[in-house]
């Protein structure tokens, strides 16, 4: 599930997708140390919410650069 207050994630670049993942997975930690079960849900769904969007990044770039995402195994 995605936050609903995030909405502007698609202007953001892969790098700053990144950094806030990073950041938000270091107050997850803290939340699950404090034992904060609502702030849990709130970071869990920013998360997804920033992962979504890095994914949509990320697959527009490799459709975008046309890379052959599939591997051929010949058996001798």
């Amino acid at each position: 599930m995605e936050h609903p207050f995030l909405h502007n994630l698609h202007e953001k670049s892969l790098e700053e997708l990144q950094t806030g993942i990073s950041d938000l997975t270091k107050k997850l930690n803290f939340a699950y140390r404090m034992n904060n079960g609502p702030m849990i849900n709130q970071i869990n769904m920013a998360i997804t919410s920033f992962r979504t969007a890095y994914d949509k990044k990320m697959n527009d770039l490799i459709n975008k650069q046309k890379v052959n995402m599939q591997i051929k195994v010949d058996k001798k």
